[in-house]
């Protein structure tokens, strides 16, 4: 179940629960509407956890070493004079 099912089954109750007002000896409304209410909570609660499961505990830890190995640092200084990068063709063409 997901959680626009669950959200349906909680609208779907609500209005058996406390819209409908059809008496019957058998079988209460109310009851059964926050019956199907209780049940769209929990396929809520259910799907959420199911989505957002990952183990707890286990973690991988980059050896220092390695780590160092692949660690990169910021370019010290922009260049001092700003960079041609007109095509060769174009620059014997410039007035």
């Amino acid at each position: 179940m997901r959680i626009g099912a669950g959200i349906a089954l909680i609208v779907i109750g609500a209005v058996i629960a406390f819209a409908v007002r059809d008496t019957s000896d058998a079988l209460n409304l109310t009851a059964l509407g926050i019956i199907i209410m209780l049940g769209g909570a929990a396929g809520i609660w259910l799907s959420y956890h199911l989505a957002n499961r990952r183990p707890r505990g286990t973690a991988e830890v980059i050896d220092p070493a390695v780590e160092k190995q692949y660690r990169t640092a910021p370019p010290r200084r922009v260049a001092d004079e700003p960079i041609d990068v007109t095509p060769a063709h174009l620059k014997d063409k410039q007035p």
